[in-house]
């Protein structure tokens, strides 16, 4: 059973999504408080691989309110966090990272079971009349469906 807790809505009209691989995250105990608690925002993020392991960047958690540790913590609401995928797995994105100039985007954030998993996607960005031919067809469906 899946809870979903935060999606990317705005990364299927930002990006042809290719791609989609299913990963863990690494949380500290007050953080998976509060993606429990829903403060998980996963908009602006992108993820990227750096000495053989992947990394999320600009991934928002708030802060927990109950936190015995939160007065002497810096903000790291915004820090970078690892995301636990296979070896094979890793070098596949790196491979078309690098060779076809893609980016990595989070799509979901759901809790499967009691872990939390993170669906990233490997995209393309959509050119500006790609986007219009989005909203085009978007509205058709919708006098369609009236």
């Amino acid at each position: 059973m899946k809870k979903l807790v935060a999606e990317n809505k705005r990364a299927r009209f930002e990006y042809e999504l290719l791609d989609s691989y299913e990963a863990g995250i690494v949380l500290t105990g007050d953080e998976i408080k509060s993606v429990r608690a829903g403060h998980l925002s996963i908009v602006d993020t992108y993820g990227f691989i750096k000495a053989g392991e992947c990394f999320l960047r600009n991934s928002y958690i708030k802060e927990y309110e109950n936190s015995f540790y939160a007065s002497n913590k810096n903000d790291l609401t915004r820090r970078d966090r690892k995301l636990l995928l296979h070896a094979d797995e890793i070098a596949k994105i790196k491979k078309k990272l690098e060779t076809e100039h893609l980016t990595l985007v989070p799509t979901k954030a759901y809790f499967s079971g009691s872990n939390l998993k993170i669906e990233i996607a490997i995209a393309r960005g959509k050119k500006l009349y790609d986007k219009r031919e989005t909203i085009k067809s978007r509205e058709l469906n919708r006098k369609l469906k009236v």
